[in-house]
């Protein structure tokens, strides 16, 4: 199956949404009881948390947990989004810094101005875009940006999503009600795979499509611990408590290179490993042995893999161990946990 396909279904009564390229899974949304990122609360200071520089909030759906707070005292009010999905346990990840964002527009309330996507280089389209920003913006005080969707898209859905989530924002950001609420909902995995999986594809919704289009098989196989890797070799990926392990094997081949060829085919690969398993936290990566002079161009391989990946990961360096550590967002739901 050749082709770019977003199949839109439900999974144990949960909506989901799988993202497969040439016949492979690519992503996977699907829906949780926890809040989803972007939802947004108005939320009550609590307890702040000393040496971490953080401050606990009371939201509708539990506690949060919002980092380098300074000068918020304790029952205080203020906005906050949900930026990604909690360990087991833990409270809601959360920032002051909101954002309304849709297929074609991100308002911006902390960062007036228009800008456009770099992606879109042709000058004679960012005219067009952003001629049709300042018509649906005006005077706002809010800042906007055009997301690189908009691209050749048709000016009636840029300006309708545009002028749709400018009205959110003052809705949301004039509310002066005094208690604990959601303000907000986060984006449902269909929604999400509209505004995010905007590259042509075949859109398939009938029931039953993750069945007719491998999506469950490749859900079997994601939900293992082993993802083979293009030209031989495996990523052994298992989850402890403290950190993501991925073990990085050479397989059946026993040459000169083999190290050096795995590691490279790791670097490629593990974005989209971790993205379909809802994996994030710390991350030790054992790689398979190969010179030192080849640390650089790894490093490389893997920015570039994880500079097209949604979610925000740092890459943090090398161990004296000789081990690679990332950093990850938790922004997908761990699939392991949605799939019970």
């Amino acid at each position: 199956m050749k082709g770019r396909t977003i199949v839109l279904d439900h999974i144990n009564s949960r909506e989901a949404a799988a993202l497969m390229v040439d016949g492979k899974l690519e992503d996977f949304l699907i829906a949780s009881e926890a809040p989803a990122p972007g939802t947004i609360y108005r939320a009550r200071a609590d307890r702040p948390v000393k040496g971490q520089g953080g401050m606990f909030l009371s939201t509708p759906d539990g506690p949060a947990f919002l980092r380098q707070v300074k000068g918020l005292a304790p029952g205080a009010m203020l906005l906050v989004q949900v930026t990604g999905y909690a360990e087991a346990g833990k409270a809601i990840p959360v920032t002051t810094k909101v954002l309304f964002k849709s297929r074609y527009a991100i308002v911006t309330p902390d960062a007036p101005g228009l800008n456009i996507s770099r992606s879109i280089r042709d000058e004679d389209e960012r005219d067009r875009l952003l001629e049709i920003a300042h018509g649906e913006m005006g005077a706002s005080e809010y800042g906007l940006i055009v997301r690189s969707s908009c691209a050749g898209a048709d000016i009636d859905d840029i300006s309708d999503d545009i002028a749709e989530m400018a009205d959110t924002a003052a809705r949301v950001l004039s509310d002066e009600s005094s208690d604990i609420a959601r303000l907000v909902e986060g984006d449902s995995p269909h929604t999400l795979a509209w505004r995010d999986w905007t590259d042509p594809a075949e859109v398939i919704t009938t029931s039953g499509g993750f069945e007719d289009h491998g999506v469950l098989d490749a859900l079997d196989q994601a939900q293992g611990i082993a993802e083979p890797l293009p030209g031989g070799g495996y990523l052994y990926i298992e989850p402890t408590r403290a950190l993501i392990a991925v073990d990085v094997n050479t397989g059946s081949d026993t040459s000169l290179a083999a190290g050096q060829k795995v590691n490279f085919s790791c670097a490629k690969a593990l974005p989209r490993a971790l993205r379909v398993r809802g994996l994030g936290g710390q991350i030790t990566l054992d790689l398979a042995p190969m010179p030192k002079k080849d640390r650089r161009g790894f490093e490389t391989s893997l920015r570039a893999a994880f500079r097209a990946d949604p979610e925000e990961t740092t890459l943090v360096g090398w161990t004296p161990l000789g081990h690679f550590e990332l950093q990850r967002k938790r922004g997908r739901v761990l699939l392991s946990e949605a799939l019970k």
